[in-house]
């Protein structure tokens, strides 16, 4: 018995922290929250999990934690630390997003640009916080509720950073629904909240073709840094449009995103190591990251009542919330919000323009960012 308890202490038992119990905790968390409650579960399951496998303590030298050099984990964190993981996912969600609600009413993107507040909002907070610029720019991506943009940009800016920084942007993200009402509604009237908006044109198969093109050398010139974001994006939307390339499409927004994305998660939730993720600095990009999130929904919100001042179509400020870049869940909770209000009131398709456009400014944000500082 006494060689068991000794075998017991010299192995994981031994080795356990409160630090560790308390990120086996919150990895529960996040796969309870996923499978109860339904939110983000392609994200969230596999970070809980992936915060479980990276909180059970062991002997050093073993081989077998991310940070330990050779070890499988860390192998595949690579992907994380050197970037090419989010232009991977970038490409899948290219091939699944239609532009074309975007394309059909233009000015919808603004509320899109407008949301990007909530990032310079947060870099502005995280410079007064005493971090310096690389690090603030990283914690301010977080505004943009893309947790592949923000991975990319932490693993360029903040190394150091990019585990809280990746968990603060995914768990933002999947509170989406939870976040975002409150703000709308205190932002907005009922009157403002029952507005009703025109259906949206039809778009010809020609500008859907073109737009990947010229938007991508647009965004290229605009900000090269963003090169690998947005020209996957882009790439991965030309293949669903062209017509020709239904089966390349088809695999990257699947099977091949999918695998991605359980990667992905896996891996960063693996880096949330107790002893390396449970610092101050953490607690502080959380709650920037909270801020930058609000900031961010408040930000569209607001900037759609500004325009309602100067134009005689009106637009329901509602979907101001979808200009965060969390896909396509900003639009469902937008359409939710006005639904309470009037059941037939079907803004969904009003609210991914700003949704969709939210993404390309983010990974345009990310790109300036990063050309500046690195």
């Amino acid at each position: 018995m006494g060689t068991l308890l000794d075998f017991l202490q010299a192995g994981v038992i031994g080795n356990f922290s409160w630090g560790n119990i308390g990120m086996l905790l919150v990895g529960c968390f996040f796969i309870g929250l996923a499978i109860k409650k339904d939110y983000e579960p392609l994200l969230l399951v596999p970070i809980g999990f992936g915060i479980l496998i990276g909180n059970i303590p062991y002997a050093r030298g073993m081989g077998i934690g991310i940070y330990e050099v050779g070890s499988v984990f860390n192998t595949l964190y690579g992907g994380v630390t050197g970037g090419w993981y989010p232009p991977l996912v970038f490409l899948g969600i290219g091939a699944m997003t239609d532009f074309s609600c975007m394309l059909s009413a233009p000015r919808l993107i603004l509320l899109g640009a407008a949301a990007q507040v909530g990032i310079f909002g947060a870099l502005w907070s995280a410079l007064y916080l005493g971090f310096d610029p690389k690090h603030a720019a990283a914690i301010g991506i977080i505004g943009g509720a893309d947790g592949p943009t923000a991975i990319f940009l932490s693993s360029r800016l903040a190394p150091e950073f990019l585990g809280p920084i990746a968990i603060a942007a995914y768990s933002y993200m999947a509170l989406v629904p939870v976040i975002q009402p409150p703000i709308i509604r205190l932002l907005t009237s009922r009157k403002e909240r029952l507005i009703r908006m025109k259906p949206n044109r039809q778009v010809s198969k020609r500008m859907r073709i073109i737009f990947p093109i010229v938007a991508f050398l647009l965004c290229a010139m605009i900000a090269p840094g963003s090169i690998s974001l947005v020209g996957m994006l882009f790439f991965g939307n030309l293949l669903k449009e062209s017509g020709v390339t239904e089966r390349l499409a088809q695999t990257a927004r699947t099977a091949f995103l999918d695998a991605i994305t359980i990667i992905l998660g896996v891996c960063v939730g693996c880096s949330t190591d107790a002893s390396r993720f449970l610092t101050p600095e953490s607690i502080k990009i959380f709650a920037l990251g909270a801020m930058a999130f609000g900031v961010a929904t408040a930000g569209g919100v607001i900037f759609a009542k500004v325009m309602n001042l100067f134009t005689k179509e009106k637009i329901n400020p509602i979907i101001g919330c979808a200009g965060v870049s969390a896909v396509p869940d900003s639009a469902r909770v937008a359409q939710l919000v006005a639904a309470e209000e009037d059941p037939q009131n079907f803004v969904i398709m009003h609210a991914m323009a700003p949704n969709v456009a939210g993404v390309i400014g983010s990974a345009v944000a990310a790109g300036v960012l990063l050309a500046a500082l690195q």
